[in-house]
């Protein structure tokens, strides 16, 4: 049985996972020196980079002092849980990242109560002491009170604590210690971190907890293997969750060693592989000895909270600028997108309609951005959340909020929470002009509340929330309270209408614009709708006078992104996402049929 590690690198978004992995693999000699390395390595999609957030737990190895490291990096939002509780199940030791200036988040808590659970020992790193305003001893003192709250055992509690600065390549034991590499680091993880139960003699026992897939060996499940030896070829039983078995055999064997994938001809007891054979893998899915079965328990997956209504653009522009647009492509899309993707649910509702559920608007507009980047057209609906029945009452799901605020914006913050229904918890001053306030709120009263509390906040506020349970239906929440621009023409904007419409609210669009009968240009300064026509040019006459040929200023307009676009839309209208523009509508355009459907 060769000498093995398997470590978890958990925290909240953007305090430094993925930074740290980065380090670890300079620092064992996995890359060549001929090899040029980026820097964020395992965040290999686009938006990852963009956004610098991880989405999808991914899974690397490292060879150190004759020790295999397996590490998996998993992402930080709420939105994406889901990954990391699985995750958990398949290592043996966790190492928790906090950084020395926010100290514990939101997701910090998340994260740790699942590893508590699950009776892994933590090894907390306190990350990024490099900061101005680091205070790494009140971090580490916030640390151990969360562990005591969350029940954390006498051997949980004795956590080995280490000081790092990702980013500049080293960690120490003691701040006072010299500033040279990641070895105190490597060698905590040694020590502390169990090596994994179970033997190479005993029958085979593998658990999927990640799923790949590839064009020509089709489903790759990645999985770690609990007990006996695998090889490649060798006949096998798959035990399913619903208890069925399916006999079949490996075809691949895939073995990781830093970002390459190798074919291995075998693995051994907690080792983790990527294999493939079967078409019907899903995660929690046990591979077993099929002369002595014993399937390990399933994996227990959250539900979604959330679902989002993905429909065909039927406006006028539709097929202009997108390269796929029927609902076949549309249908086609969605369900590769379940294969992997197993947070995320998604039913046809007919006519052209999907309706997709998942743990919040991040994972939901994340797919929308990916579709729309592959040449897709589609329309998105208001996001809603999912209501449960639950011994005969209707419940819906609630939040855990926690808002850091300048000190002067947290009476606008409190009575705008108010108005959605949320509970005010805890309110503690962070001493640097900021206050700490947590609430429980209904998933409802969060859709379209972010930009609002930006602008409350002049952009300095910090929000972050996650799942807490589903309690009964609290009644209605507060709506959007201005009305929409809604234009009443076809054709191209005129900066000379657009200039005489300015008073009249904020603008979404810029001049030359293609506009449509139907299609909101920009949020009313009042609660009603408006209808305005954003393509009048100016009356020429062939008199001139001073004074009445006034240069155009115009405001620039408020550009929408697509999580913005779909927070701020209300029930009768949709957002209508193509390859170039993301543009808001109503849902009838026709301003008749509009007003008829309304008094319904």
């Amino acid at each position: 049985m060769e000498n093995i590690r398997n470590i978890a690198v958990i925290a909240h978004v953007d305090h430094g996972k993925t930074t740290i992995v980065d380090e670890l693999l300079k620092q064992s000699g996995t890359f060549g020196n001929h090899q040029e390395v980026g820097e964020r390595v395992m965040d290999s999609n686009d938006i990852e980079r963009e956004r610098g957030i991880t989405i999808l737990s991914k899974n690397t190895a490292i060879h150190y002092g004759g020790v295999k490291i397996n590490i998996i990096d998993t992402p930080g939002h709420a939105d994406f849980g889901g990954e990391v509780e699985r995750v958990l199940k398949m290592v043996d030791g966790v190492l928790l990242l906090v950084d020395a200036q926010e100290g514990v988040m939101p997701q910090t808590k998340f994260v740790v109560k699942k590893a508590l659970s699950l009776g892994l020992r933590p090894i907390v790193v306190v990350n990024k002491i490099d900061k101005p305003a680091a205070d790494p001893d009140r971090v580490v003192n916030e640390i151990f009170d969360l562990f005591v709250a969350l029940d954390a055992n006498d051997e949980q509690l004795e956590f080995p604590v280490i000081y790092a600065a990702a980013k500049n390549g080293y960690a120490k034991y003691d701040l006072s210690d010299e500033s040279t590499d990641m070895k105190p680091l490597f060698e905590t993880i040694i020590s502390h971190v169990p090596t994994p139960s179970g033997s190479d003699d005993n029958p085979l026992q593998l658990q999927v907890f990640t799923l790949d897939y590839d064009n020509y060996v089709g489903k790759i499940g990645i999985a770690r293997i609990f007990n006996g030896t695998i090889n490649k070829n060798q006949s096998v039983m798959l035990a399913k969750a619903d208890g069925t078995h399916i006999n079949g055999r490996i075809s691949k064997l895939i073995g990781f060693s830093g970002l390459e994938r190798t074919d291995i001809d075998a693995a051994g007891t907690g080792d983790i592989v990527a294999i493939a054979g079967f078409d019907a893998l899903d995660v929690g899915d046990s591979i077993v000895d099929p002369n002595n079965p014993i399937p390990l328990d399933a994996l227990h997956i959250e539900e979604p909270t959330l679902s989002v209504i993905f429909s065909v653009n039927d406006g006028p522009l539709a097929g202009t600028e997108g390269k796929f647009v029927t609902s076949n492509k549309i249908d086609e899309r969605l369900e590769a997108e379940m294969k992997t993707n197993i947070a995320m649910r998604y039913e046809n509702a007919g006519e052209g309609k999907f309706k997709v559920s998942g743990r919040g608007e991040l994972q939901i507009t994340i797919l929308a951005e990916n579709m729309r980047r592959e040449g897709f057209e589609f329309c998105l609906g208001r996001p809603e959340v999912i209501i449960k029945e639950i011994d005969g009452i209707k419940c819906e799901p609630f939040e855990h909020l926690v808002i850091d605020a300048p000190d002067d914006c947290t009476g606008t913050v409190i009575e705008k929470l108010g108005r959605k229904k949320a509970e005010m918890k805890v309110m503690n001053p962070t001493g640097d002009g900021q206050t700490r306030m947590e609430f429980e709120i209904p998933a409802r009263g969060l859709i379209g509340f972010r930009s609002q509390f930006l602008t409350d906040t002049r952009g300095e506020g910090v929000m972050n929330h996650s799942f807490l349970e589903f309690r009964p239906f609290i009644g209605a929440v507060e709506k959007r309270q201005n009305g929409a621009l809604v234009s009443m023409e076809n054709g191209v904007a005129l900066g000379y209408s657009l200039w005489n419409l300015q008073d009249r609210g904020v603008l979404f669009i810029a001049p030359q614009a293609k506009v449509y009968l139907g299609m909101i240009i920009g949020e009313h300064s009042r609660p009603n709708d408006l209808d305005v026509n954003p393509i009048k040019g100016k009356n020429l006459t062939n008199v001139r006078a001073s004074g009445s040929d006034d240069a155009i200023k115009l405001v620039p307009p408020r550009a929408l992104n697509l999580e913005r676009a779909l927070e701020w839309i209300e029930e009768d209208e949709l957002v209508e996402v193509t390859p170039v523009n993301i543009r808001v509508r109503k849902r009838y355009l026709d301003p008749t049929t509009r007003r008829r459907m309304a008094k319904k």
